[in-house]
């Protein structure tokens, strides 16, 4: 199935997301559906309060930008639960975009490297390293169950010349291929 990807002004994305019971009901389906609204989306992660649902879980299927980093080869993830315990390396830019920002891209900084505890689909505890790009693509999508937004580690200034644009967001008065919902 496929959800409407709720964007900028949604309150859903502000809130901190709620930890998931290992029995929760319909946990395969969510996944499922994750990935499928992120597919249609021509996204590379998707957490669910970007659905609607403030619970911790995101998934991230990066393996078609592995011809920019070759160790996104396969990438293809569940993360519930997360909690990243350790930001390291060096701070590093890059250009990102968010579903739920649609139109908009701007240069964020982050750690370059970080140390991340979660379950995966099967409620296995994991403890995993990443760096690069991956270890970018999980503090986006881990930013979600924290309710942050991209936008929220960008200049004031630049913050300021996309208000026009965010409210034209937060309005639903945006052109994208996939279904959206807005306040």
């Amino acid at each position: 199935m496929i959800l409407p990807v709720y964007v900028y002004g949604s309150p859903v994305l502000r809130k901190i997301a709620a930890d998931i019971p290992e029995d929760y009901p319909g946990l395969d389906e969510l996944i499922e559906t994750l990935f499928e609204t992120m597919y249609h989306s021509d996204g590379i992660g998707l957490a669910a309060p970007q659905v609607g649902k403030p619970i911790r879980i995101f998934v991230v299927d990066a393996s078609s930008l592995e011809e920019d980093d070759e160790s996104l080869k396969g990438f293809k993830k569940v993360f519930i639960n997360p909690r990243i315990i350790s930001y390291e390396g060096e701070i590093s830019t890059y250009n990102e975009g968010c579903l739920s920002i649609p139109d908009i891209r701007e240069d964020v900084e982050r750690e370059s490297a970080i140390i991340i505890r979660y379950c995966d689909r099967e409620f296995n505890y994991r403890e995993e390293y990443y760096e690069g790009l991956a270890a970018r693509i999980i503090q986006h999508e881990y930013d979600h169950l924290e309710g942050r937004l991209f936008t929220d580690l960008i200049s004031p200034l630049k913050k300021r010349l996309l208000k026009r644009k965010l409210t034209l967001i937060s309005k639903g008065m945006i052109d994208v291929k996939y279904r959206i919902k807005h306040i």
